[in-house]
């Protein structure tokens, strides 16, 4: 014991903290929020939004490796009725974000710019809070 008789002992409970369910909604929304605003960006260059993912696949060999394919990010604007509608989506699941409604129209594509902008501000407002909270209770998804 001489070795470690220089240290000091105490016995400890350790309280792990859990991580604030709200707080990580708000964080998974405004990321996707953020990546709209990339998929927006090449949308008016008319180009298509990628990410690189790695993949493990089963290769001739038998062997496993992994690979990085590209995937398309889908937006969460389209255009329909003579301008462009956006919806907020948690994962699959469209948010009806005043409690009715799925969507916001908008008339040009600068437009979605600023709806997207707003739901962002709005996400860490914590005015999309409720919307979520029903949308994870139901489970149902909105799509109109």
């Amino acid at each position: 014991m001489t070795h470690i008789s220089k240290f000091t002992f105490k016995s400890v409970t350790r309280h792990i903290q859990q991580p604030d369910p709200v707080a990580a909604r708000r964080t998974k929304i405004v990321a996707a929020i953020d990546q709209q605003k990339l998929v927006l960006a090449a949308a008016i260059k008319g180009e298509t939004y990628t990410i690189d993912q790695k993949r493990s696949v089963t290769n001739d060999a038998g062997e496993t490796v992994q690979v990085i394919r590209p995937r398309t990010i889908r937006p969460w604007f389209f255009v329909q009725d003579d301008g462009w509608y956006v919806q907020c989506r948690y994962g699959l699941r469209v948010l009806l974000i005043d409690g009715k409604h799925n969507a916001v129209f908008a008339k040009n594509l600068t437009q979605v710019a600023e709806i997207l902008d707003a739901l962002r501000d709005a996400t860490l407002a914590g005015d999309l809070d409720q919307a979520l909270a029903l949308t994870i209770k139901s489970g149902k998804r909105h799509d109109g």
